[in-house]
């Protein structure tokens, strides 16, 4: 029992301490005298660029880092698990891993105040667990019943916790600085964590990093070959997707009420209007 704590509690260091290493390491980068006269555009370009992103230097580093380990191992084992692993497989495992993430977004879903979305999360969770199979089938899915995906980092910033500076995690990819802090508690807050023996968590670490890579091999690819500035262009796809995430979650709940108040009242309106209708005189003939 000891060792299992210590295991997970080692993973949560680990990814606290990446994060700790960057923003000691980094500092923010000095504007550098150019020559010409600046126009007020780029100049608030370059401020809007220099509050989102102050450690970018030590994040391109770790970007380059990031893309030249995924270009020599990750990409090449992706590859070879696409073109080698049957596609009834390879949608078993997504769905398996799929279900227990399901979990996690249940409980976020709830500390987000989202209640209808986390009861339908547990509803997938029980249906894929059983009639799926332990989750290899998305029956759910099948059913009408949607999918959702949150963690705590999302969770803090539908409550008002700011993004904070972005990273570039190795290994990892991009973040906030709110959801690099945020990570450790993710991994708790994963089922798959607390499977035993540890060997048999580890493999199945690694074959959800693959099957997740390879689901991207394609759009990686049209990413590389369109993008002038790689970098920026993954930096500000990131911000744009995690700030569309949390408003829409922001805004999910007031949909729902929403929805809920507009079916109501076309129910009484229905309701009203089969009344009037019944209450309309009938005509009858004159008597002869």
């Amino acid at each position: 029992m000891k060792n299992n704590l210590l295991n997970t509690i080692l993973r949560a260091a680990v990814l606290t301490a990446i994060v700790s290493a960057l923003a000691a390491c980094a500092s923010a980068p000095t504007n550098a005298p150019t020559q010409g006269a600046k126009t007020d555009q780029s100049a608030s370009d370059e401020s809007s660029t220099a509050s989102v992103d102050p450690f970018e230097k030590v994040n391109r580093a770790t970007f380059d880092f990031n893309n030249d380990f995924d270009k020599a191992i990750f990409k090449p084992v992706a590859q070879v698990y696409a073109d080698n692993t049957p596609s009834f497989v390879q949608t078993g495992i997504g769905n398996f891993f799929g279900n227990l993430n399901d979990v996690w977004t249940g409980v976020n879903s709830f500390l987000q105040g989202n209640f209808q979305d986390g009861f339908t999360d547990i509803v997938r969770v029980g249906v894929n667990s059983t009639f799926g199979l332990l989750g290899l089938l998305d029956i759910a899915s099948e059913a009408n019943i949607p999918k959702h995906k949150n963690d705590l980092g999302q969770t803090l910033g539908v409550w008002g916790v700011p993004n904070g500076p972005y990273l570039v995690i190795p290994f990892l990819g991009p973040s906030v600085t709110r959801d690099a802090v945020a990570l450790p508690v993710d991994f708790y807050g994963d089922p798959w964590a607390y499977a035993r023996p540890v060997s048999v968590r580890n493999t199945g670490d690694f074959i959800r990093l693959v099957d997740k890579r390879a689901g991207y091999l394609d759009s990686f690819n049209l990413m590389q070959d369109a993008a002038l500035d790689e970098y920026s262009f993954v930096r500000d796809a990131y911000l744009q997707r995690i700030a569309g995430q949390i408003e829409t979650r922001k805004n999910h709940k007031q949909l729902r009420d929403d929805e809920v108040e507009t079916q109501k009242q076309n129910d009484e309106d229905a309701k009203a209007n089969a009344a009037k209708s019944t209450d309309v005189p009938v005509a009858t003939a004159p008597a002869p």
